[in-house]
């Protein structure tokens, strides 16, 4: 696997070793050693999919406090932009994001780390994404700002008119007024997860 840092510190996207034949295609999706000797040690608790259509957005979500995860995803099928944005207050890249195309023919991943809120928008006609977390969903935890806040200025790589979120996406705060975000100086590794 290729561990490729990015602009935004702890942030990582990794593209896995591909060995091709006649029959098709084999590579290792997720190896404990290699991620834990290339990013940090992480304990995954559970894995999520989700299917969506064209023009989907699913974003842009965190879990604040004790309940913060990371994630590792990646597409199985069809094409997404995936986005992290750093949500830890003092932080030199506070506000910034780190945006990817995972997709089913480049096997991408992105790793999101506790301190980042996460989304994605869909650009094929249809996508499975799947994406490992290191925390249990804790609903009173769960915290977003708005998808189109213009000081984030996320470019979802979508026509605005095509974008479909759900309705409660449409009315969460820009991300200055939201609470609960977290503190740069605080490890948030350190409770050993």
């Amino acid at each position: 696997m290729n561990f490729i840092k990015t602009h935004i510190e702890g942030v990582f996207i990794i593209e896995p070793q591909i060995f091709e034949d006649s029959r098709g295609y084999f590579f290792e999706a997720y190896n404990q050693v290699e991620f834990d000797n290339n990013i940090r040690p992480i304990h995954f608790v559970q894995d999520n999919e989700s299917k969506s259509s064209y023009g989907v957005l699913r974003g842009v979500h965190f879990q604040s406090g004790t309940h913060a995860q990371s994630k590792l995803a990646r597409v199985v099928k069809g094409r997404v932009y995936d986005v992290a944005v750093d949500v830890r207050i003092g932080s030199p890249t506070f506000g910034k994001y780190i945006g990817v195309e995972l997709s089913d023919e480049n096997h991408r991943m992105l790793f999101i780390p506790k301190g980042f809120a996460h989304g994605f928008s869909v650009l094929s006609d249809e996508a499975i994404f799947q994406y490992k977390v290191d925390n249990f969903y804790c609903p009173n935890s769960e915290r977003a700002f708005a998808w189109n806040d213009k000081e984030i200025n996320i470019n979802w790589h979508l026509p605005i008119e095509d974008i479909k979120v759900l309705d409660k996406d449409n009315h969460y705060p820009l991300l200055k007024d939201v609470a609960d975000l977290f503190d740069y100086h605080i490890d948030l590794y350190s409770n050993g997860r």
